[in-house]
Formats: structure tokens, sequence, C-alpha cells
């Protein structure tokens, strides 16, 4: 009999598909449902995440962490002994000196400092912790959002959405337990910031379109009828159960999930994108005028409404944060865009009981230059270089401590001068609020356990509730 080199290790139980499946050990899990609920670790603040990424990089100086110094040296290069061997993307270290752009005030019974363009932050910043001095390795956008979201700065790990997955299940059968939705055209780093790398491919985010069906292929084909439907899906259940039995590949379970969630996803879909039920008042806390129209405020309710769900994990990218010129212009069009409903999303998930175990996170992937970059063909229109020193987060909720700031910066803004927080250890702090530790939260391959911090990061304890 002729035996492929397949079936015998399959027969064996010693194939690479059981050895997956058999990672997926946490409890609740099985090859029949990866995606049952999970236990973490230990107790967890927080049940499920949203997390508003900036993409492009939001100039932490004129936004959150002023600096007069930078106004008195304004037109004047930094000291060489500042800037040390910094490497720019596009600037020369010598450049001139920027000072802050916008008018801070303090706000809140914290006195949290916070610029001119966010009126709306500005009335929630007792329910944020704000982190100034959060650091990064990469200076280029691709890189520095994968390294966020994976923990490493090239495509080809898990994603931290689909790290939560893998550890914790799906809370929701009517919906994807891990969504991603864009308010722009494209994001640096691409699918690589949502993909579950080497993990099963159940674990990966599912895009939420901004034009036509909200999912692809998850309408009816025409001519198709329920019973034809229906039939064709009971069969390829049955075929994939039964080769899923054979080979214990985690792909064809993530195949025979793909297919049920679709077929539910024909009536929950539509029913979570209808807004028509979302009070006046709701709309209008957001700032949503038009409630068909895809923006960064709808994305927010629509973020909401999954955390009622049963949504596990959210990210909404806004795009268009790069102010290599304008930052004023820049800054002011884009908090234009997502500084009420960013707010009203704290304030929303707060009122409805939702917020203490809801992470929300707000944040690029690293931030701007104390220094200026001139675009000579806008003439004297002035922006910010790359800058992975030091920048600013902000988080909400799944047991942040509220109205605190941790963290500083120098006189210029440029290194951060007490409590560093490295990408690494905001994802352990992360994945210790969803009860994970995170050096034991790992997935074998290619012969060695990985993780979503790599071999670094620390739980900061001093900015949690």
């Amino acid at each position: 009999m002729n035996l492929t080199r397949r079936h015998f290790l399959g027969t064996a139980g010693l194939s690479v598909g059981a050895a997956a499946l058999s990672a997926l050990g946490a409890e609740g899990a099985t090859a029949a449902d990866p995606l049952a609920p999970k236990k973490p670790h230990y107790p967890a603040k927080a049940k499920r995440v949203i997390h508003l990424f900036m993409a492009g990089a939001p100039s932490q100086l004129d936004l959150f962490d002023p600096k007069p110094e930078l106004a008195k040296l304004e037109g004047k290069p930094l000291p060489p002994s500042v800037i040390g061997g910094q490497r720019y993307a596009f600037i020369r270290p010598d450049a001139a000196v920027l000072g802050p752009q916008f008018k801070f005030a303090k706000h809140g019974r914290s006195g949290t400092p916070v610029a001119e363009v966010l009126p709306h932050l500005a009335k929630v910043v007792d329910d944020v912790c704000f982190v100034k001095s959060v650091k990064t390795d990469q200076f280029n956008h691709a890189p520095a959002q994968i390294f966020f979201n994976t923990g490493f700065g090239q495509p080809g790990r898990p994603s931290l959405g689909s790290w939560v997955l893998y550890g914790l299940g799906a809370e929701s059968r009517e919906l994807p337990a891990f969504v991603v939705m864009s308010t722009g055209s494209g994001i640096s780093g691409g699918s690589a910031n949502w993909s579950s790398g080497f993990l099963p491919t159940m674990y990966t985010g599912v895009r939420f379109r901004n034009s036509g069906d909200t999912i692809l292929n998850v309408s009816t084909p025409p001519g198709v009828t329920a019973d034809v439907q229906k039939d064709s899906r009971d069969l390829l259940k049955e075929l994939n159960e039964s080769r899923l039995a054979a080979e214990g590949d985690p792909e064809i379970a993530t195949r025979i999930a793909a297919y049920e969630m679709a077929f539910r996803l024909q009536s929950s879909a539509p029913e979570l994108t209808d807004l028509s039920k979302e009070s006046k008042e709701t709309l209008d806390l957001y700032g949503i005028k038009e409630p068909a129209k895809p923006t960064f405020a709808r994305a927010c309710l629509l973020a909401r409404r999954m955390m009622e769900r049963g949504v596990r994990f959210v990210n909404i990218y806004h795009e268009g944060w790069d102010a290599h010129s304008d930052v004023v212009g820049n800054s002011r069009k884009h908090c234009g865009e997502t500084d009420q409903a960013s707010a009203a999303l704290v304030t929303d998930l707060k009122r409805r009981g939702l917020l203490d175990d809801t992470l929300v996170i707000w944040g690029g992937e690293f931030g701007r230059t104390p220094m200026v970059e001139t675009n000579p063909a806008l003439g004297r229109s002035l922006g910010r270089d790359h800058h992975p020193q030091a920048y600013t987060m902000w988080f909400a909720g799944g047991g942040f401590k509220p109205g605190v700031t941790y963290g500083t910066t120098d006189d210029l803004g440029f290194h951060v001068a007490e409590n560093p927080v490295h990408v690494h250890d905001l994802q352990a702090t992360i994945l210790h609020l969803l009860g994970f530790d995170h050096e034991k939260l790992t997935y074998r391959y290619a012969g060695r356990d990985f993780r979503l911090t790599d071999v670094h990061g620390h739980v900061v304890k001093d900015i949690l509730a």
C-alpha cells in the first residue's frame, strides 16, 4: 500500500495540524470549536478593546505636551548634545526648532493640559489616562504601525487583536470577534496590522468596508434561494468536518467557522450597521449628521454597538496625520474629524456601564519632532518629521487609572525624562488587563514559542486602577 507522508503523520497523531490544534490548548477550545470562550490566566479587568489608531502620527507637542522652552528657541537649531545620533526620515538634525502651534489650557479636576483643537477630549480628561513617555523602535510609518500592532517591525507576526482572540475566544457567534474599520484610503502597514500571522487564519481581523456590502461575500448571489443556500452550506459543513477529522488542519476549522459566520452575518451585519434606532441625542453626541455616511464618528458608534453585541476587539484606523508640512492645518483637520467622536465613545461607554470592562486606546505609531520641516513647494508651510523617542497616547476604561498623567519628557520634548514606556510595555499592560501574563500567552511556531512582546515588555503597574 502506498502511504503518503501526510497520511502517516496524521494517523500517528503527530501532524503539524494536530500539533497546531493542541497549541490552541486554552480552556474551552476544541478542534470543532476553536473560538469557544476561554479563561485567561487570572481574572481580567477588561473583556474587550477598541483601538483608535491615528495612523500617520499626531503631533504630541501641539496637542498634549506643551513645551514653552520650544517657543523661546523657535528658529534656532537644537543643541547637538540633545540630538545625539538620531536618524530622521526627511530633515537634517540641525533643523530649526518649532514651538507649540496651539494654545493650551488645563482641564478637569486633574488639571490636564489639552490643546484648543481638542475641546471634546478636554471634557473627559478625568476619565482618561495620558501616557506622555511612549517610545518605539521604528521611525517610518509601515514598520512602526506593524510594530505597535504585532510587536515586530516586519509583516508575518500575529496582531494584538489576533492574540486577544486566540487567548479569550469569542463571546458572540453573530458577528466577527475581531473587526477592523478604516476611515481613509489605506494604511501604510496594510493588512499586516490585523493579520493573524502564523496563528490560524480564523484569528485574523475582519475588514468592514465603507461602501457596498459591509463585508465581502456575505450577500446571497442573485438566483440563489434560501433552500439552495442551506443545502449547500450543510453539505460543505459535512465534507469539511469529515476532512477535519482526517487531517486535523486548523485551516479547515477556520473554513467551517467562516461559512457559519457568513450565514449569520446576512442578518446580523445589516442590523448592526442600521443606526435608525439610535436616538438623535446619541447621534449628536458623536457628531453624526448623516448616519449612512462612512466617517470616523460613525465607526466609533458602530464600535460601541459591537461592544454591546459581544465583539472582542475593534480596530479603527484614521489615516492622514503625517504632517510633514502644515502641521497646523493637518492637526485642525484631523482633530475636527476625530475629537468629538473619540470623547463621545468614552462618554457613551461610561453611561451604558461598559467602560469599566472595555479598554479604549488612542494614539499613533510614533510622535513628531520638536524641529521644523519646511516644504519649499508649499511656501512657508511648517511641519514636523517622525519622532520615535517620545510621544503621547491616552487610554480609558478597562482597568486604566482615570484622570492621571504618567511620564514626562524633557524641556524640549525630545527625550523621555521620567517613566519611559516602551511599546512592548504597553502591549504587556494591555494583555495584563485582559487577564494574561504576556510571557505565558504563547504559540509554538517554527520550533519555538512566540509571544506578542517577543522577549521584552513589563507591565506598567503605576497606571492601573
